[in-house]
């Protein structure tokens, strides 16, 4: 059980997303506005930070997996965050089938990073891309969103120009990308991107360390987990 900085409680069921980097600086980087969809939900980790952050914040999840959606239920309940946020068990694949297009003003996602190869405990089901691989994630928020509104993400460095080739084909026009280090001259450990729906072309490029040169924590850091001085 993890107690977040304005007294949510998460719980995370096996296999799901931790509350991890990924997830608290994807619930950094977004700035909702309007009804917010989080596509591959699991728990409702991404959910609950937000509406951690802000009151005013209302969040739909869909997650595929059963036990993640009943793992979502149960901190909506124990928050009592009903009126706020909520899980559908579904495939973000048959989203014309699920939503009204257009119906959300903000959407984001923590999305699996891995693929192939038979599933493990190290390797659990919420972390690979055979239900939600890049083409079909875009696609979903593509059609969930309406224009002006914005489609953020986590994901690998690896994948940026697949992400940006995706977003383009079903016009959500990459807006910021934000680079992620542990450490200054280090490597990228990840990205930031937001896209917006119907948007102009023009990219804003940040870079973010999580630890300075003597490896303290960054104000980057220190806003991001919403930590004391």
């Amino acid at each position: 059980m993890e107690i977040l900085s304005g007294g949510t409680t998460v719980q995370i069921c096996p296999g799901c997303f931790p509350l991890s980097t990924d997830s608290i600086l994807l619930a950094h980087f977004v700035r909702p506005s309007g009804r917010v969809l989080d596509l591959g939900a699991g728990c409702a980790t991404l959910g609950l930070l937000l509406c951690d952050r802000d009151s005013r914040c209302q969040v739909t999840g869909l997650e595929l997996d059963p036990a993640a959606h009943q793992g979502a239920l149960d901190n909506i309940r124990r928050n009592g965050l009903e009126g706020r946020l909520s899980s559908i068990c579904a495939d973000l694949r048959q989203v014309r089938d699920l939503l009204p297009a257009g119906s959300f003003q903000t959407c984001l996602s923590n999305p699996p990073y891995f693929s192939g190869g038979p599933a493990s405990r190290d390797l659990p089901s919420a972390r690979r891309t055979d239900c939600c691989a890049p083409e079909d994630l875009f696609a979903a928020a593509a059609w969930a969103l309406g224009t002006g509104a914005d489609f953020y993400l986590v994901h690998k460095p690896e994948a940026l120009a697949r992400l940006c080739g995706c977003a383009v084909q079903v016009g959500l026009e990459p807006k910021v990308l934000r680079l992620v280090r542990h450490r200054p001259g280090g490597p990228v450990s990840l990205i930031l991107l937001k896209c917006r729906k119907g948007g102009k072309p023009g990219l804003q490029w940040q870079e973010r360390c999580l630890l300075d040169a003597d490896g303290l924590p960054t104000p980057y850091y220190k806003e991001a987990y919403q930590t004391k001085e």
